[in-house]
């Protein structure tokens, strides 16, 4: 197995202009960058073969009808349990962010719900039944002032072994 290499300023240059638009051409990211097609061809390759990217569509959560963004705070029983309450939450399909914390929460997950009763009824029949959960705290967005999409680049700058390897 070939060892991951981290990104460098290229590498980053591409994904800036990706994170723009995933569907520009591989021409257009060269010709912009003043390096060959092959160049950009083969960065892109090598990224998402080493599990450093993953190209993929994200809904626009402004066009969803009644979205409602749910914020899940979870305290855990013991403090070595986090990592695997933290794979549990991961493994399930409804949630699209898992993080270990540092603060009053050992881990944060983030959810789509229609509504509160929605997320009472995911709370009690989904995350309480996990190993090791003690406490959950929620808060629902109301209303979204600004969503930027770019930010799921963060995940990009990571060395292999931080990022999940289910991406």
């Amino acid at each position: 197995m070939t060892e991951t290499r981290l990104l460098d300023d290229l590498d980053r240059r591409i994904l800036d202009r990706l994170a723009q638009d995933a569907r520009t051409s591989n021409r257009r990211v060269a010709e912009e960058l003043g390096v060959t097609e092959g160049t950009v061809r083969a960065r892109i390759k090598r990224m998402q073969d080493e599990r450093q990217i993953r190209i993929t569509a994200l809904t626009n959560i402004r066009k969803l009808a009644n979205p409602s963004l749910a914020f899940i705070w979870i305290e855990v029983e013991r403090s070595h349990q986090c990592r695997e309450v933290a794979a549990a939450l991961a493994a399930i399909a409804q949630i699209g962010f898992v993080g270990i914390m540092v603060g009053r929460f050992d881990l944060l997950a983030i959810t789509m719900v229609r509504n509160a009763e929605e997320l009472s009824s995911f709370l009690h029949q989904t995350v309480h039944r996990i190993p090791g959960v003690r406490h959950t705290e929620c808060s629902l967005g109301a209303r979204f002032v600004k969503h930027d999409y770019r930010l799921s680049r963060i995940v990009t700058a990571q060395r292999s072994g931080d990022v999940d390897e289910s991406a």
